[in-house]
């Protein structure tokens, strides 16, 4: 009997070495330590043997079972490894390669949507005045959406923003606003910070409404900042982003987070337009923040990236940005930029 478990153990053993696949492991697994396997057989006729010989016998067959288990772990181990680095090779698709000739589709080019191209430069010229690009969730909470920023429970502000409400009590967020209180409770003053990305709306869909729109959310925390810094910086930001010298005026206005608060009109093709609302950023919001508004001062400014699309290429409803069309997306390009 112990000889037949070790010609059981040494057969299995090579069998596992020059197994190629997993079912050919499946296959050793099976006829030699499975519950009808050889091994199981010798240990289900140990009570059939002498006395004398039990012990030594079923010492050998559980031996010959750990070895065989053992050899199994480390050759099915080794199986995984082969075909984890043949995929790379096996199932390598070069996206850079052009379409076969006879591909049922026509050869054109992407282009970067026109919210994106707006976005890019935005960014662009805020790292070049020295403002760091932060980013905030979709999905946000009361305390930062609407209470941190100086709109409490109660408070008609809420009821200007249609919002979409989540099960948990949780929102997708109505503006970018919520960044700032982020970036002033996890860094220290001086900040000077840009956010822009989405936000949602529950409104009717119109030419002038969309649910979803983009925002740019910008913020600087400095000592003793004023109205007059807060006109330079933006007349400066502005004419960069529309590549245009532009007038300014401000139009006293109201917004919870900031006090005083103005509308900022600029010039744009001769004539004058609403662009956005700013104003210094209001004592309690910078409480909310954990920044002393004793020592430190500084102001907000928020702005619609979507309606910037709209003017700079004369499109007459917003609702385009935002329907996927093929037909429309191609003037915005010749193709994706490298």
């Amino acid at each position: 009997m112990l000889d037949q478990i070790r010609d059981i153990e040494q057969e299995a053993l090579a069998a596992l070495a020059a197994a190629s696949d997993l079912d050919a492991l499946e296959a050793v697994e099976a006829r030699t330590t499975g519950k009808r396997g050889a091994l199981a057989d010798v240990l289900r006729g140990i009570g059939k043997l002498p006395g004398d010989q039990r012990t030594a016998v079923g010492q050998a067959a559980n031996a010959a079972r750990k070895a065989v288990e053992a050899a199994l772990e480390a050759r099915r181990t080794a199986l995984e490894a082969e075909r984890e680095a043949a995929l790379g090779t096996l199932e390598a698709l070069d996206l850079t390669q052009p379409a076969p000739g006879d591909a049922p589709w026509p050869r054109t080019g992407g282009t970067i949507h026109p919210v994106q191209q707006l976005i890019r430069r935005v960014e662009d010229v805020c790292q070049g005045m020295g403002f760091d690009l932060l980013d905030g969730p979709w999905v946000e909470d009361e305390q930062h959406n609407f209470t941190a920023l100086n709109i409490p429970p109660g408070h008609p502000a809420r009821d200007m923003q249609d919002t979409f409400w989540l099960t948990d009590g949780h929102l997708l967020r109505t503006h970018t606003s919520p960044v700032q209180i982020r970036a002033m409770r996890e860094r220290t003053p001086p900040i000077r910070a840009v956010a822009v990305g989405r936000v949602f709306r529950n409104e009717e869909l119109d030419a002038t409404h969309e649910h979803t729109f983009h925002q740019i959310e910008g913020l600087l925390v400095d000592r003793e900042v004023n109205v007059g810094h807060m006109v330079h910086v933006l007349r400066g930001l502005i004419a960069e982003i529309l590549e245009s010298d532009v007038e300014v005026r401000l139009r006293p206005a109201y917004f919870p987070f900031v006090e005083p608060g103005f509308e900022m009109d600029v010039t744009y093709r001769g004539r004058w337009m609403e662009l956005l609302g700013c104003g210094l950023v209001h004592p309690d919001v910078l409480r909310q923040g954990g920044v002393d508004p004793a020592a430190w001062s500084g102001f907000a400014f928020g702005m619609g990236i979507d309606r910037l699309v709209l003017l700079k290429y004369g499109i007459e409803d917003i609702r385009h940005l935002m329907g996927g069309d093929l037909r429309f997306l191609r003037q915005f390009g010749s193709g994706v930029e490298a």
